[in-house]
């Protein structure tokens, strides 16, 4: 998935630099923090269905201090919102946090 990115960023400079312009300014601003900020960009990214997104909020919300216990509570709240499929996709993120932490 990163390489895949590197190439549009390779062929689309200036859009994925807005993109990226765009990502820090959500990020860095506002009255949340980074780590709250990223369970609802995972939250959200599990009821699009949006496996390689899910991934990177997955290693974006452990880097920002979040445990297994709080990402529980976000998938569950997936899984409310949008039904079987949010416990599908649910599981990805579980097996991908399960995965990073062994590392």
């Amino acid at each position: 998935m990163r390489g895949e990115l590197k190439g549009l960023y390779k062929a689309l400079p200036e859009q994925t630099q807005g993109f990226g312009l765009l990502s820090k300014a959500v990020k860095d601003g506002g009255v949340l923090s980074l780590k709250e900020k990223e369970f609802v960009a995972l939250g959200m990214a599990l009821v699009q269905r949006c496996e390689p997104c899910i991934l990177l909020h997955v290693e974006a919300l452990m880097k920002a201090g979040g445990t297994r216990e709080e990402l529980g509570d976000v998938l569950a709240m997936a899984v409310q919102m949008s039904g079987g499929p949010g416990l599908m996709y649910a599981g990805h993120a579980l097996a991908c946090w399960d995965e990073l932490a062994a590392q």
